[in-house]
């Protein structure tokens, strides 16, 4: 597979500051978003730090061999990358009076071949879009999403709740942060989605899937994407990372042996 990558953040209509942060290495595959918490700026401290430090550490591993790493090698170095990454912003939180109680939501992906690694770490989202279907393909980290698989309250009324941003689990706020890993097989055409909460707490699902099949380039869905949040009210940071994936040209030399030329 081939992949094509965009990343755009926005501060969004309210915000004084931009808390979020992306990060990109295409040449190892990774893509990062986070979405920082905390007073003053200690947010974007969080969030950068955690950006800075995955895509560096895991793009340097990816380079010195990762590329034939198995699926549980590739979950582990994840695990690995975020658990030093928490650290440092949690030694950073108590050693600096500025930086207290600062924190940061993550999701990541780590892209092999037709495998796609996606990582999160409380609500920051990954969504795909396949075949013209859009689907969420990571689970909030959240007491919303808690309360909504016990059944406490339906989605329809999740829409409308005041707590949607009370995460269960961050980077940063405690010695220990625990992964969710999941793994998906990659197909010719699908579109990663990543973001932060700034963009879907702003519009529906299905008005995500609607510019992401409408828009045109990686740039100008990502563009649509956030125009449209901050059409809808922008009241926090919108972050965006597309990843596209198609299959690799046949080679010339290649097609004509297949197809018995010379």
């Amino acid at each position: 597979m081939i992949f094509e990558y965009f990343c755009l953040t926005d501060p969004g209509l309210i915000r004084d500051n931009n808390e979020d942060s992306v990060a990109l290495d295409p040449e190892n595959q990774v893509a990062v978003l986070a979405d920082g918490m905390g007073g003053y700026n200690a947010g974007e401290v969080a969030s950068a730090m955690a950006t800075t430090f995955i895509k560096t550490e895991l793009g340097r591993w990816m380079s010195e061999g990762g590329n034939e790493a198995s699926a549980r090698e590739l979950k582990r170095a994840m695990e690995i990358c975020i658990d030093n990454a928490n650290r440092s912003i949690f030694n950073a939180a108590n050693s600096n009076a500025q930086y207290a109680g600062m924190g940061t939501t993550l999701v990541m992906g780590l892209f092999h071949g037709t495998r796609a690694m996606i990582g999160h770490v409380g609500d920051s989202r990954c969504y795909r879009l396949r075949a013209g279907n859009f689907a969420q393909i990571t689970r909030d980290h959240s007491l919303l999403q808690e309360q909504i698989d016990a059944g406490l309250i339906s989605l329809e009324q999740a829409q409308f709740a005041t707590h949607k941003n009370l995460v269960t689990r961050a980077l940063g706020v405690e010695d220990t942060v625990l992964l969710e890993v999941s793994e998906h097989r990659v197909e010719d055409e699908d579109l990663y989605l990543f973001c932060s909460d700034g963009l879907n707490d702003m519009m529906s699902d299905e008005r995500i899937a609607a510019i992401l099949v409408t828009a045109g380039t990686l740039e100008e869905k990502a563009q649509a994407l956030v125009d449209a949040a901050n059409d809808a009210g922008g009241r926090d940071n919108i972050s965006v990372i597309l990843a596209y994936a198609r299959s690799k040209p046949v080679r010339k030399g290649l097609l004509s042996r297949m197809l018995g030329k010379t």
